[in-house]
């Protein structure tokens, strides 16, 4: 039944593949091949399934290559971007840097204007009250000078009413005549005239001390222009300087209520340029100049405590730029969580260490190859993994920028780079959260 069905099928054939005779021709003889159409069909279906894949492997194998083009152009063009970003963040970093030693400058130009301003008000204060003393006592003396002269001009009148005989009575004094009286004048008149004279001498020294006390408040107001101003600018340089530091704690989720006040208390000693100014003894309010003056001070102590915590945070990166390229982030790879950032870059190249802190590790651990462990303040850990070299040893103090190793391949490691770790109360956190928060200010 099946020979039947093939001949019918080769006979249907026929017509578009004709039976077809191959002749073999050797020594011996010459023989043939009948192929038959469902042959010659099988033979053809075969032939342009080939060639069917032949094409559709041929333009594949074009698609990989162009698209691998592709992928490696748009690699080399984020490479690019990147170093340009690099370069455009490293130029406002050293901006940055310029424009917080030119406020470092302002503000050791301002601490001394204030202490030469403290100074000029404790002399005005001082000289004040000596003047307000030889006021009173000029005043006192004035006072009883006159008194003196009336009670002489008084003297004189009886006296002269008596050797007229006006004011004598049967029981008074006897008339004063002849040259008694004519001395008792001299002798009273030469004391009217002295005190005369020391009173035009009390008056001039009155006018002359009410014409320094004017002058005096006519510098007291220039002055307090002057302060005025420097305040103004003080508040303005201070509220400048200020607001990159709040913002890059805040954008690395920190309170920074709670690092002030921990610093501040590993820093409590008192006295210095930024202690705030006392100068009344009497209990009296401040006035509004040294309310400022103590807030201006306030704030720049805030300042230095802002730069103590900086130094102790990891704010900086652990390499160089242009020595290093990012070729992992932190997250989730593979199924686990990759606990920090990885930076590429040649064999030896140098590690340095991104905040102040104490060396508890610095060895070989599992996977890690050879890693350095920094604790710093505010139970914030540093990691460095994979290190061909180990620079420093346990216990050992370290500050920011301090070469801790070199790069290397050890470990797990499929080539040389950095594994950089960042632990808050052991929990690992995204470094580039701290090194992004830094740059605006480092």
């Amino acid at each position: 039944m099946l020979k039947n069905l093939a001949l019918r099928f080769n006979r249907r054939l026929e017509r578009s593949f004709p039976e077809q005779r191959l002749f073999l021709r050797s020594e011996q003889g010459t023989r043939f091949v009948i192929l038959p159409p469902l042959t010659q069909l099988i033979a053809w279906t075969v032939s342009a399934a080939f060639v069917a894949w032949a094409i559709i492997a041929t333009a594949v194998l074009l698609m990989d290559s162009v698209s691998s083009g592709n992928a490696r152009e748009q690699s080399e063009r984020e490479q690019r971007l990147y170093q340009e970003r690099l370069r455009t963040v490293s130029e406002q970093r050293d901006a940055r840097a310029l424009e917080a030693a030119q406020a470092q400058e302002r503000f050791n130009l301002a601490l001394a204007q204030i202490s030469e301003m403290q100074s000029e008000l404790l002399a005005s204060e001082e000289r004040r009250r000596e003047l307000e003393t030889g006021i009173n006592v000029i005043q006192s003396t004035l006072r009883r000078t006159m008194n003196e002269r009336d009670e002489a001009r008084g003297s004189l009148e009886a006296m002269l009413a008596s050797a007229r005989g006006e004011g004598a009575s049967g029981d008074g004094p006897a008339p004063i005549m002849g040259d008694d009286l004519n001395r008792t004048v001299a002798v009273l008149t030469s004391a009217l005239e002295a005190t005369a004279a020391e009173r035009d001498a009390a008056r001039t020294e009155a006018q002359e001390a009410k014409a320094t006390a004017d002058d005096l408040v006519y510098e007291a107001r220039l002055r307090d222009e002057r302060n005025n101003q420097i305040f103004t600018q003080l508040e303005e340089a201070v509220t400048v300087s200020l607001e990159p530091l709040d913002k890059m704690f805040s954008a690395a989720g920190m309170s920074t209520d709670n690092i002030l006040a921990q610093v501040r208390r590993g820093y409590s000693g008192q006295g210095g340029p930024l202690m705030p100014m006392i100068l009344s003894t009497k209990g009296e309010e401040p006035d509004a100049d040294m309310q400022r003056a103590n807030q201006i001070l306030n704030e720049l102590d805030r300042m230095n405590l802002y730069r103590i915590a900086a130094e102790k945070l990891p704010f900086d990166m652990p390499v160089r730029p242009g020595s290093y390229r990012f070729t992992s982030g932190f997250g989730q790879r593979w199924g686990r969580l990759h606990a920090g950032t990885d930076m590429a870059g040649p064999v030896g190249t140098p590690i340095y260490a991104t905040a102040e802190g104490v060396v508890i590790h610095a060895d070989w651990q599992s996977g890690y190859g050879r890693l350095v462990k920094i604790q710093h303040e505010f139970g914030i850990e540093t990691r460095y993994a994979h290190m061909s070299r180990i620079r420093v040893k346990k216990g050992q103090r370290v500050s920011r920028g301090d070469r801790i190793g070199d790069m290397g391949n050890s470990g797990r490691s499929t080539g040389p780079h950095l594994h950089y770790e960042v632990r808050v109360g052991g929990k690992a956190v995204n470094p580039m959260t701290y090194i992004k928060a830094g740059r605006d200010v480092f």
